[in-house]
């Protein structure tokens, strides 16, 4: 006699789908916990030339290199701290609106705003060592030990190798799903990319390998209230970070000073 096969009943049946579809369906993903929002205290206020439109900031073996914007007066300069004096200093091509920069070991790289086009400087003396292409525009350069990132105003950080600089892949920076553009100047500090964000006064924390939003930085009132005037200053622009004393660095396109903050983390609930 042949075997019969089991037979079930159709409520049976959609019940055992409904259960297989449940085991096998993915765990919805856990909303992220909105990203903490940090104060400053100013811990000391230095010069810094009311003409520089600042695009690129960095500490190095004791000085402030900075990268400067605008076509005609683009630069690359290094900086007394104390003084805010410019020591050293080269002009960028006059039809090149000069954007970030960061260094590579000896040598300094300087993006271009639309000319699709960075610069390859050596640090002692700012002689010219080559270019190098990207697509799109260029804004902010940061670096790791392995990695340089760049940003091109939008959401998106680009991952560069650091002797070819050929784009390796891209990260998305979002806080809460909600996707943050306008990534300017970037900072390398314990870990994590710190990025101005155009035309505000917040600093992003931002993972490096996933681009959540690990905090912000809240510098709203920092010129106007701890500087020395500014009339024509622009934007919050230009994050420097000193690894060996434990320093970070702010300052804005146009503005008359350059601050070292400390983060104030933000109060705890029930705690004034």
């Amino acid at each position: 006699m042949p075997q019969r096969r089991p037979c079930l009943r159709p409520f049976a049946v959609a019940a055992l789908t409904a259960a297989l579809a449940s085991a096998c369906a993915p765990t919805p993903a856990a909303p992220h916990a909105a990203a903490p929002v940090y104060s400053y205290k100013v811990i000391a206020r230095h010069p810094h030339d009311p003409q520089a439109f600042t695009q690129g900031l960095i500490w190095k073996d004791g000085f402030l290199y900075e990268s400067t914007g605008l076509n005609g007066h683009s630069s690359v300069r290094k900086v007394e701290l104390a003084s805010g004096r410019v020591l050293q200093r080269t002009a960028l091509p006059d039809e090149v609106f000069g954007e970030g920069m960061t260094d590579r070991g000896d040598q300094l790289l300087v993006l271009s705003w639309t000319n699709g086009a960075g610069y390859v400087l050596n640090r002692a003396d700012f002689s010219f060592a080559g270019t190098f292409q990207y697509p799109g525009e260029g804004w902010g350069l940061t670096r790791s030990a392995d990695t340089i990132y760049m940003s091109d105003g939008s959401a998106q950080i680009r991952l560069l190798d650091p002797a070819t600089l050929r784009e390796r892949s891209r990260i998305q920076v979002r806080d809460q799903g909600r996707a943050i553009d306008q990534l300017n100047e970037l900072e390398w500090v314990k870990g994590e990319i710190y990025a101005n964000v155009w035309q505000s006064d917040r600093i992003a924390r931002i993972d490096p390998k996933t681009g959540q939003v690990r905090g912000w930085i809240d510098l709203s009132g920092l010129l106007r209230q701890h500087g020395s005037g500014g009339r024509g200053a622009d934007v919050l622009n230009g994050i420097a970070y000193d690894a060996q004393g434990d320093r970070l660095f702010v300052t804005g396109k146009l503005w008359p000073d350059l601050f070292q903050i400390e983060l104030v983390p933000p109060a705890k609930p029930g705690k004034r």
